[in-house]
């Protein structure tokens, strides 16, 4: 073979070598990219599936929207306690509604047209919008999603959930498309045109049409329907009222996109176009506001924060299911003891300014409850008649500082429930300047209201009766502020503490930053008559709707919070206050009464908590803008509950609190903890009652020469309370 030939052989293997080598090496390369390609796939699938299911179980599980049961067009009755009517709900809206059968087809179709162009084949998510939105919001890093539905739209509009959030999103695709395996193309045509607000006040077509054309929506031509819902887009933008060229050019733009998807002809589109507008503005008629009572509006508050939470929709939506859908709303007020609170509250000369620092009219706001269930039976937010709505309701709206009020709370009670005192625990009443005591924690020595010490060891419970200041610091200091500032958080349910109110003063001494409300207060002592249970609060048992199906069940909810005997003894403490300490006034004799009057700095405010075996009723008083000095009188808020509790109690049976299942013996001031530490024992069942009341050995009070202001709250040293 020639020497050539053999070289070209050998070349050509090389080649074939090589063009092997190299096409097994992209073999390898595709196979790794195609595997890589199926791995990034298949991880994908996975990623949205999971994605998905998270969504549609974690993310979509509070939206509660019945259509049926939320007609907006049925008023809502309030019933008492026995089964009375005590008012009805209408709605305010300025809307009437529309049935399906009375909207034109054109005002269908321009809605179709203009704002959802595949309505009629999409299962509540046009997805060829969907990914558009979604390239807009990643390419053209834009922050508006848009692509949104009709039905995506009816939805928003009825939870009020407009957050530009991909996870917002997301949560409406998936509400979208569970709304519309419930609810038909119609249904979803005449809730949306019933529901969107048009501008100008009009909530839904009806007032829209008479508001624009003072027609009904039956009598709308084209060019108007197609007027009246380009303005859906902006109301304020596209309103005739606001600008009629604005209007005009969106009129044009659902006009065009009407012809071009087929739902007119060429020469509709044309007539419609040069059809000349005639607006009016249609004054609609202000009907007579019915005045609702302060009970009936915390009823309201309370039934609308409930529907938001249980049904996952904004204010507006529940506040409208509350009007306008036909619901039976059952509450707890009971009409004789709501009318007696009522008649005394209606008196202005029941509440006169004495010392007239102000011409202010003295305010006051009281709350009763039944302990044992928790059901608020009658509740006053101010004074005189009530003229008005959605006034301010001091009952429930207002904080102000309890002053002396919490100290049952933030120190005695938890002293008692920890075993760290008893009654007989002696503790030394000292003078500032001389205290007689050390504070481990504190160095602030607070002054007793009139600079008055005994200046030697004094019982916890004459602390309590004579609201001593610095027992209740002494207190404190064993305590512990975290242990205190959580009692009152935690225990007994005050929401309105503050970071700034983890100090001495607001804890010991009941100066809270921000306060507390008459009805929170009065919830945390029910704790105490009712052996250390605390009960939530409540103003109404159920709501049902039209139906008669249960649309909200609030049923009593309830937790141990103290120990049993320490609630006992903290009752039995406050039974000494009202029989011969600074809460004596209240007393009427045909009860056992316990209580603790309360006083912020400079006698802004004026409290009383008292308590008998039925009921406990807080009362407040002062002014809606504080005065130093304002209520520096005897504490008219005992007088007030005297008054009305005397006829709440009228007619029934004479009843005395549990008796301690043991007071504690006498140890030695409690700051020396050599001494075995006292512990009173709970007891499950309550032993029988006694008709006796122990009384404390009197002690000397000797007058302090320091005149100076004093720190905290100012509380009378003697019994007080009987000023008219």
């Amino acid at each position: 073979m020639p020497r050539n030939s053999k070289q070209h052989n050998k070349a050509e293997k090389a080649v074939r070598t090589a063009t092997g080598a190299v096409t097994g090496t992209l073999g390898l390369v595709f196979k790794i990219i195609i595997t890589l390609l199926l791995v990034i796939l298949t991880t994908c699938l996975l990623f949205v599936c999971i994605f998905a299911f998270y969504v549609k179980t974690s993310l979509v599980d509070d939206l509660d929207i019945s259509l049926d049961d939320y007609s907006l067009s049925e008023s809502s009755t309030v019933y008492d306690s026995a089964g009375n009517v005590l008012t009805t709900l209408s709605g305010s809206e300025n809307r009437i509604w529309v049935d399906y059968e009375d909207i034109p087809e054109d005002l269908e179709h321009a809605l179709v047209a203009i704002e959802d162009k595949r309505f009629y084949d999409h299962k509540g998510v046009d997805w060829y919008r969907t990914v558009g939105a979604v390239f807009n919001m990643f390419l053209g890093m834009r922050d508006n999603f848009g692509g949104s539905t009709i039905t995506q739209q009816l939805i928003k509009n009825l939870t009020g959930d407009n957050e530009v959030t991909v996870q917002r999103k997301l949560v409406e695709i998936f509400r979208a498309l569970e709304f519309e395996k419930h609810y038909d193309k119609e249904e979803i045509i005449e809730w949306y045109l019933n529901a969107v607000y048009f501008g100008e006040g009009c909530n839904g077509i009806y007032t829209a049409a008479q508001t624009y054309f003072g027609k009904e929506p039956k009598d709308l031509t084209l060019a108007e329907c197609a007027s009246i819902v380009g303005i859906v887009n902006l109301p304020t933008y596209y309103s005739p009222f606001y600008s009629v060229e604005n209007n005009k050019e969106r009129q044009k733009t659902v006009l065009r996109e009407m012809y071009e998807q087929g739902y007119i002809t060429y020469d509709e589109y044309t007539e419609a176009v040069n059809e000349e507008l005639v607006f009016v503005r249609s004054e609609t008629e202000v009907a007579t506001q019915e005045i609702y009572s302060y009970y009936v509006e915390a009823v309201i508050d309370d039934v609308i924060a409930d529907l938001m939470e249980v049904r996952g929709v904004n204010y507006e939506t529940a506040e409208r299911l509350l009007y306008s859908g036909g619901y039976q709303i059952y509450t707890c007020c009971d009409s004789r003891i709501q009318g007696i609170v009522d008649t005394y509250y209606d008196n202005l000369d029941n509440f006169p300014n004495v010392y007239n620092t102000t011409s202010q009219q003295l305010q006051s706001a009281m709350v009763i409850i039944d302990p044992y269930t928790g059901n608020i039976v009658a509740l006053r937010g101010g004074v005189g008649e009530k003229n008005a709505n959605l006034i301010l309701n001091r009952a429930t709206e207002t904080t102000r500082a309890p002053g002396s009020a919490l100290k049952p709370l933030s120190v005695y009670t938890p002293g008692l429930d920890l075993g760290i005192i008893t009654q007989n625990t002696l503790v030394m009443d000292g003078n500032p300047a001389n205290p007689g005591y050390t504070l481990e924690h504190f160095s602030w020595y607070p002054r007793n209201a009139g600079g008055i010490y005994a200046n030697a060891p004094v019982t916890i419970r004459q602390g309590l009766v004579s609201s001593l200041n610095t027992v209740a610091v002494q207190i404190l200091d064993k305590l512990g502020l975290e242990t205190s500032y959580s009692y009152l958080r935690d225990v007994f349910g005050i929401t309105t503490l503050v970071d700034a109110d983890y100090n001495p003063s607001p804890l010991a001494l009941g100066e809270l930053t921000n306060g507390v409300t008459v009805r929170e207060l009065a919830q945390a002592y029910c704790t105490l008559v009712n052996d250390g249970t605390f009960t939530e609060s409540r103003t109404y048992t159920q709501v049902l709707n039209s139906n008669g199906d249960v649309v909200l069940d609030n049923v009593i909810e309830q937790r141990d919070a103290v120990r049993v005997n320490a609630a006992r003894n903290m009752i039995d403490m406050m039974v000494g206050s009202a029989t011969y300490g600074t809460s004596s006034g209240a007393n009427f004799y045909t009860q056992e009464i316990a209580g603790k009057t309360g006083s912020s700095g400079e006698n802004r405010d004026r409290w009383f908590a008292g308590m008998t075996p039925y009921y406990v009723g807080v009362v407040w008083t002062g002014h809606d803008i504080p005065v130093s000095e304002g209520v520096n009188w005897s504490n008219p808020a005992v007088t007030i509950w005297r008054n009305i509790m005397q006829q709440v109690h009228e007619g029934l049976e004479y009843r005395s609190f549990p008796d301690p299942t043991s007071i504690g013996g006498d140890t030695m001031i409690f700051g020396d903890l050599t001494s075995p530490t006292p512990s009173p024992t709970p007891s499950e069942t309550p032993p029988p009652t006694s008709d006796t009341e122990e009384t404390v050995p009197p002690y000397t009070m000797i007058p302090n020469t320091d005149n100076g202001s004093g720190e905290g709250n100012i509380e009378p040293t003697e019994p007080v309370g009987n000023a008219a």
